[in-house]
């Protein structure tokens, strides 16, 4: 008797849409969860080298929560292949201007480093604000 490994194909996953709200939420534990649900991580038929995973929509960006003195300690750094062209900002200041980068960067560094993980990386909507505009794929709340 020999038992066969199930393969998903890229064909046969269904993705759905979950909704969640990142309000109170601290921000590594949120994106490690959305990380795993962008992989498909959390179904019987995850497949490494393919996406099984599904689409996540996010809102409530703003209101992300972070843990010890991260707010003033932890910096983004940007380089071009120029010089003196490092550029470094403060979360504080990334989150007061475009929190929903935030959020994205942190799942975007817990995703596979290679065309699957971008392609994992589409399926993230992020929103500022308690409105999104993913209304007509009828996201099912998601509680983390």
């Amino acid at each position: 008797m020999s038992s066969k490994t199930y393969m998903a194909k890229p064909g046969e996953v269904d993705a759905q849409w979950h909704l969640v709200d990142a309000e109170g939420q601290v921000l590594g534990r949120l994106a490690s969860r959305i990380a795993g649900i962008l992989q498909g991580k959390h179904r019987p038929t995850y497949t490494p080298h393919v996406d099984t995973g599904d689409f996540v929509v996010v809102v409530n960006a703003e209101k992300v929560r972070v843990t010890g003195r991260k707010l003033d300690q932890k910096v983004y750094h940007r380089m071009s292949d120029h010089p003196g062209n490092l550029k470094t900002i403060a979360l504080s200041k990334v989150l007061a201007e475009r929190p929903e980068n935030v959020l994205t960067l942190a799942v975007k560094r817990m995703l596979p480093k290679n065309k699957l993980g971008r392609h994992m990386l589409r399926k993230l909507k992020v929103c500022v604000g308690p409105t999104h505009p993913h209304e007509a794929q009828n996201p099912q709340p998601l509680a983390l």
